[in-house]
């Protein structure tokens, strides 16, 4: 029904830069919020930041480093980091949320995920 599809990450020095991408796919009539979240190995999985027609939001650990963005038109959310760290390893899942979809319905839709690998 919903496809959540991520891009741009990769391996990347400490002090480095990327830019994460999701889009949307499918009948969507709207997605009330989009957030990023991240998972390192043995780790939970936590949010790194979110996004609603109002406001952002970040985790503590990112804040000030990172920015996420939003393309309504699209269906897309970025996530631009900068002065990236080694803590920042780990997979990075996007989220769709309260997404109206074919037949009326509301559902939250979450993406594979896309690798951030920060090592020198």
């Amino acid at each position: 029904q919903v496809q959540l599809v991520e891009s741009g990450g990769g391996l990347v020095q400490p002090g480095g830069s990327l830019r994460l991408s999701c889009a949307a796919s499918g009948t969507i009539f709207s997605i009330n919020a989009m957030g990023w979240y991240r998972q390192a190995p043995g780790k939970e999985r936590e949010l790194v930041a979110r996004v609603t027609s109002d406001y952002t939001s970040y985790a503590g650990s990112v804040k000030g480093r990172f920015t996420i963005s939003r393309d309504n038109a699209t269906n897309t959310v970025y996530l631009q980091m900068n002065s990236l760290k080694s803590e920042d390893t780990g997979v990075y899942y996007c989220k769709a949320e309260r997404v109206r979809f074919a037949n009326d319905r509301f559902q939250d839709f979450w993406g594979r995920g896309t690798q951030v690998t920060v090592s020198s």
